[in-house]
């Protein structure tokens, strides 16, 4: 359990972060453009693709139409979803946690095709292609 000291250094990071970030004072899913849009305090709006953040990828329109503001205004919440997007991270254009972020990139670099990676392929394709597994006994 966290001692009284832990929950005042905490509260104390919380009204920092809310001072030098701007905080979300609305925020929809355009259908139309298949973004979400956040309007910040400061009179900016910045816009999203849902395929591009953690939890939101798979989302059906239905499930986009309800985002609810946190009352710090640090963060969406998408309850159809029970996803939730930090809006600090997302003006820093992380969009995900480093393990989630990190699957993605991996796979886009495992589509891309070199001359290097169909050399290396056609190599070991002449000596019998990947080893077969082999149980542990």
């Amino acid at each position: 359990m966290a001692s009284t000291d832990e929950f005042r250094a905490a509260n104390e990071r919380g009204r920092r972060q809310i001072k030098k970030t701007p905080s979300a004072t609305a925020a929809h899913y355009d259908r139309k453009m298949g973004r979400v849009i956040v309007s910040l305090a400061s009179g900016i709006d910045i816009s999203f693709s849902p395929s591009a953040a953690e939890g939101l990828e798979h989302a059906t329109d239905a499930q986009l139409n309800l985002i609810e503001i946190t009352p710090s205004g640090l963060g969406l919440h998408f309850p159809k979803l029970d996803a939730d997007l930090y809006l600090p991270a997302l003006l820093e254009g992380i969009l995900g946690s480093r393990k989630w972020t990190a699957a993605r990139l991996g796979a886009i670099g495992g589509k891309r095709t070199t001359l290097a990676k169909r050399r290396a392929s056609r190599a070991n394709g002449r000596l019998g292609g990947r080893p077969k597994k082999v149980k542990a006994g």
